[in-house]
């Protein structure tokens, strides 16, 4: 008996006996034969129907049972396979096939020592898929694929088989958080693939090139200079944002956001939204595009001088404060300038910020617009009366007042009389006869003083006060009670090259030049005289509108050569202070004479 029959028989017993548990039973294939043919005609036709069947190919089967370890498939040969469960369950468990399912097995051997066929669907699967990725390999085909996870240079992708997807290859721009992309689905390209080492190459940023060639080759066809396109923002700048228009960027400059302010391009969009803007300008050899997005909407100074007519009061909101001014919206667009000197009436700030801060409502007066220079100027104290206008009959000239010393300069003290309004005492007008280097050495700050109104001027907003006109007039005084020619006893308090000053009364000082210190010539007065010698002086001038007075020493001397009937003579004739006040020619030739006589005088 041949060997072929030989299996015949043993395919034929092998029939008539029952099946093992959980063994695949071989059985012959069936075989539709004539029933005239032979045995040697039967036995070709059955080795004819497996000719077709080789180890390592990929065939169908169809599932005859499902027991608890296995699933038996039959793949048409003289034996069924078996295929453990595992190789049937899906990633939650669960069993994918059910008996009479057709499904696709890897023949590895068409007989094992037990006589069964040994089949493998799970490498099956893995074949078919290598030959899937070859053929996407040739043809540059896109595949679809889930990141499992990060690893060293990359992502591991499952495609069916586990592949690489280079660092490199996953965006168009660099990518430095891998991590965030595991469990993304991603669409890729085969860019390298070795079966025999296992070994795939994806490439996502290809596909991503190709696609944005592709769109950016349609984009830029359609584009032109004031149409209205949509785009997504895709990177935000301090100086604007940057959108894409399909396949090609644009430019939304922070100017041209909105017709108000912004601070930055973050506060109006984020990334990602999708807007609709308009093309100011494109250059389409530089494939440059530039956006706007406030020019959708009405401009709205255009309109301005209708709704902020001069005079009219209005509600802003601070939105800056500078050294000089607020800056106040009166609505998104139209901001105004509140200076600094049209905050209030009276008060003196330095900053604004003394009385407003950014995001405060306030409530001012259109002073001033110019729609062509978009400018508009707003006042705050024109909402209160202006107590200045009142001013000259609450103060009238040479009234007393009281108030409170609130600065010093180096020319005077500035005293408040009642909240916001100032008066300025000059540093002339501290004393009578002190010279005054400084206003601290008569008032410090925070004293409460009074003082006399010597001017009021409302339209400059000025208040002229004075702290000696609380007294008389000491020069007054003494002017009132001498007359050229009496003899007084002083005190010589300085000594100058040209002469020396004597004190007559508390803050009374006349000059005895040095030519009146003795009948003979004196080149230095400190040689015969000392401060805080007192003497006796004979007034030889009295100059009441410069407050002079001139004395003699020598005119002593003369006055006691007088037995001899010659008297000392003064160059300037004698005046009564009715003299002096009354004829002012007569002031005005004195003056001269001092002038041409005192040539060397300090005063």
């Amino acid at each position: 008996m041949s060997v072929e029959e030989k299996k015949v028989e043993e395919a034929q017993d092998a029939a008539e006996v029952e099946p093992r548990p959980q063994e695949t039973v071989a059985k012959p294939p069936v075989i539709e034969t004539p029933k005239d043919l032979n045995y040697e005609e039967m036995l070709e036709a059955y080795n004819e129907s497996f000719k077709g069947i080789v180890e390592g190919a990929v065939v169908p089967g169809t599932v005859l049972k499902i027991s608890e370890s296995h699933v038996v498939v039959d793949v048409g040969f003289k034996s069924e396979g078996r295929i453990a469960l595992s190789e049937f369950r899906d990633e939650e468990g669960n069993l994918e096939v059910k008996p009479g399912d057709k499904v696709d097995v890897l023949l590895e051997r068409t007989e094992d020592r037990h006589g069964y066929v040994v089949v493998s669907r799970q490498k099956a699967e893995r074949m078919k898929i290598w030959d899937a990725l070859e053929k996407n390999y040739q043809d540059q085909s896109i595949i679809t694929g889930r990141v499992i996870e990060r690893v060293k240079g990359g992502l591991a992708v499952d495609v069916g088989v586990r592949a690489f997807l280079p660092g490199s290859q996953v965006d168009v721009q660099p990518t430095r958080n891998l991590d965030s992309w595991c469990g993304r689905e991603l669409r890729m390209r085969v860019i390298k693939v070795n079966r025999r080492r296992g070994n795939i190459v994806l490439s996502r940023k290809a596909v991503l090139e190709e696609e944005h060639f592709k769109l950016k080759e349609t984009t830029l066809k359609e584009l032109e200079q004031g149409k209205v396109v949509s785009g997504i923002v895709k990177n935000i700048t301090d100086y604007g944002a940057f959108v894409d228009l399909g396949g090609i960027d644009g430019l939304l400059h922070i100017t041209d956001m909105s017709w108000g302010r912004v601070n930055h391009p973050a506060d109006l969009f984020k990334v990602g939204d999708e807007i609709e803007v308009k093309i100011l300008k494109f250059e389409r050899l530089e494939e440059k595009v530039s956006l706007g997005y406030k020019q959708l909407t009405e401009d709205p100074w255009l309109t301005a001088m209708e709704r902020y007519v001069k005079d009219a009061r209005v509600k802003a909101k601070v939105v800056s404060l500078t050294d000089y001014g607020a800056f106040v919206e009166l609505e998104e667009g139209i901001e105004g300038l509140i200076h600094i000197s049209e905050m209030t009436w009276n008060r003196r700030i330095k900053h604004p910020s003394k009385l407003l801060s950014v995001g405060d409502e306030v409530e001012s007066v259109v002073l001033d617009i110019d729609a062509t220079a978009r400018r508009i100027s707003l006042g705050m104290k024109q909402t209160e009366p202006n107590p200045w206008d009142t001013i000259e009959e609450k103060y009238a000239i040479n009234s007393i007042v009281t108030g409170q010393v609130r600065n010093l300069t180096d020319f005077g003290a500035f005293i408040e009389v009642e909240e916001g309004i100032e008066g300025l005492v000059h540093i002339s007008d501290l004393s009578w006869t002190k010279k005054i280097q400084h206003p601290s050495e008569v008032v410090q700050k925070g004293d409460e003083v009074n003082a006399v109104v010597l001017n009021v001027d409302a339209e400059n907003q000025r208040l002229s006060l004075g702290i000696k006109q609380l007294e008389p007039d000491k020069w007054e005084e003494f002017f009132s009670q001498h007359q050229i020619g009496d003899v007084v006893h002083g005190k010589i308090v300085r000594l100058t090259s040209f002469g020396v000053f004597v004190e007559l009364s508390e803050g009374i000082e006349g000059l005895c030049h040095v030519s009146e210190l003795a009948d003979s010539h004196i080149d230095n007065p400190e040689d015969h005289f000392e401060v805080d010698q007192e003497l006796d002086v004979k007034i030889i001038k009295l100059t009441l509108l410069e407050r002079r007075i001139g004395l003699s020493v020598k005119a002593l001397t003369d006055d006691a050569e007088g037995e001899e009937g010659w008297a000392y003579k003064p160059e300037v004739a004698t005046a009564s202070i009715g003299d002096i006040a009354g004829d002012e020619l007569g002031q005005l030739k004195t003056k001269v004479k001092e002038a041409t006589e005192d040539g060397n005088d300090e005063s």
